[in-house]
């Protein structure tokens, strides 16, 4: 291949990359963690999951809407950001979050299993 069209392609491949929302489309949480995240209703207006992560267990990349999360028991969770970013935090039992809409996936790192209640807020 001569180095024009190898140009060509190169430039093609990095547009279509650039043009994409956020590069790869990360799953739903629930159809990419099936053995982490049980959907307990989902409607119209919100969708409640638990979410149980034992020690060492790590889930695949997925996305968030807007979401509330109540930690039933906590534990010490490092979350991994689309653009590579990577922080840790310790839930403790009670503990009430708001996220904006996030794109992650998470491993346990601590020695508890971490239980949350997910509440995903829609048409917003």
């Amino acid at each position: 291949m001569s180095p024009l069209p190898r140009i060509l392609l190169g430039a093609i491949v990095t547009a279509s990359f650039l043009a994409a929302p956020h590069g790869v489309r990360a799953q739903d949480v629930a159809a990419a963690n099936p053995d982490t995240i049980k959907v307990t209703l989902d409607n119209p207006q919100v969708r409640v999951m638990e979410a149980t992560l034992k020690p060492g267990a790590k889930e695949h990349l997925h996305s968030h809407p807007s979401s509330i999360v109540y930690v039933l028991t906590g534990g010490k969770v490092r979350s991994h950001a689309q653009d590579g970013t990577v922080s840790e935090t310790t839930y403790t039992a009670g503990q009430t979050l708001y996220r904006e809409p996030l794109t992650h996936w998470a491993e346990n790192v601590g020695t508890t299993t971490i239980h949350l209640l997910v509440v995903e807020l829609k048409n917003r």
